[in-house]
């Protein structure tokens, strides 16, 4: 394993960096309210970011999340580029990447995912597709929805094609509530008829293609969220350290504490866990090793730790870490958010153990 990012990576991060830091400060956050930043957007898009997410793949994807949780920003970025960019690269068809690479690599169509969807929406006959998804994250920005039917098959529906009421979540993720009624959607992944014009796939053959479709974009979606978790830990614990080091009560700085020492320490492993965690699980995505167990490890400790770091940093700061116009404050939302989306750390964990049972070899 190596996890040291390729010269393309490590440049993606320090541009991502650079945008996410003049953009997104707290002042322009508490501008923006609930909503997403378009600005900020715009330049991301505008600088190729989301378009190098093809390239750079998901490890790269990860590190640029890791730089926007650390200023929280308030766009869809890991959202768009999981599900859409990375999904449409890996399981789309030729005609489909074709299609709808250029608008995503340019900004202009943005996909998000309804996951978890546990079965709730079910596809006809007709494939037109019925049900609700009732917390859905950036759906309020999305041109598409990626969604898993209940047979876990998955489908790519234009927002317009369904009912979008705007949800507000724990973190400020622009949602909405995903209420289908007989949509029409396009198939994303799954076996393909042989162009040499061979057998068609068998219909148990081609049910596991879709199925094993579904489980890699869930996957990768962890991953990816796992990395946007240690950068919201990272953020959270640099202003808890910057705090105490300037705060002083009886005449020294709280960072000279055992106490404060050692609660900052402790946070400080968490994240590195978080994001070594992460990044193993991305790298062997990328490299089409098993990576299953490895991205419901990440998404363990991005639960687990990533809300006992969040509540360090709040508590560092005493009573100004309980102000909720305090930027820290809005670490400690993204991640709480962040610990239970795509399953919490008990979830996650069954799911783990289940998979030991059954003697996975991932």
């Amino acid at each position: 394993m190596d996890f040291t990012p390729t010269e393309e990576q490590e440049a993606a991060r320090q541009l991502a960096a650079r945008i996410f830091g003049d953009l997104s400060t707290h002042e322009r956050l508490t501008t923006v309210g609930t909503a997403t930043d378009p600005e900020l957007w715009k330049a991301l898009c505008s600088a190729g970011l989301l378009g190098a997410v093809e390239e750079i793949g998901l490890l790269g994807l990860v590190l640029l999340a890791e730089e926007q949780g650390r200023t929280t920003a308030q766009v869809p970025l890991v959202a768009c580029g999981v599900y859409g960019v990375l999904t449409v690269a890996r399981h789309g068809t030729d005609e489909q990447r074709a299609r709808l690479l250029p608008g995503l690599r340019a900004g202009t169509t943005v996909v998000t995912g309804a996951f978890p969807a546990d079965g709730r929406i079910s596809a006809g006959e007709d494939g037109l597709l019925t049900g609700t998804v009732d917390r859905v994250p950036w759906l309020r920005d999305a041109t598409h929805v990626l969604v898993p039917d209940q047979e876990r098959a998955l489908w790519l529906v234009a927002t317009t094609e369904a009912s979008v009421v705007p949800v507000e979540l724990t973190a400020p993720w622009a949602a909405g509530r995903l209420v289908l009624d007989g949509a029409a959607g396009e198939r994303i992944g799954g076996a393909e008829p042989s162009a040499g014009g061979g057998a068609e796939p068998s219909a148990a053959g081609e049910t596991e293609a879709r199925a094993g479709a579904c489980a890699d974009v869930l996957a990768a979606a962890r991953i990816a969220f796992a990395g946007l978790q240690a950068g919201v830990c990272a953020g959270s614990l640099a202003r808890a350290v910057a705090y105490t080091s300037v705060r002083e009560q009886f005449g020294r700085p709280l960072a000279t504490r055992q106490a404060v020492q050692s609660r900052a320490a402790d946070a400080h492993m968490d994240t590195e866990a978080i994001r070594v965690t992460a990044y193993e699980a991305a790298w062997r995505h990328d490299q089409d090793l098993p990576s299953a167990g490895h991205a419901l490890t990440a998404a363990w400790w991005a639960s687990e730790a990533g809300k006992r770091v969040v509540h360090t940093g709040q508590h560092l700061h005493g009573g100004t870490g309980a102000d909720l116009g305090h930027p820290v404050h809005r670490h400690f939302l993204w991640g709480r958010q962040l610990d239970a989306y795509l399953g919490c750390g008990t979830e996650v964990l069954a799911e783990l153990g289940d998979m030991i049972a059954n003697g996975d070899p991932s």
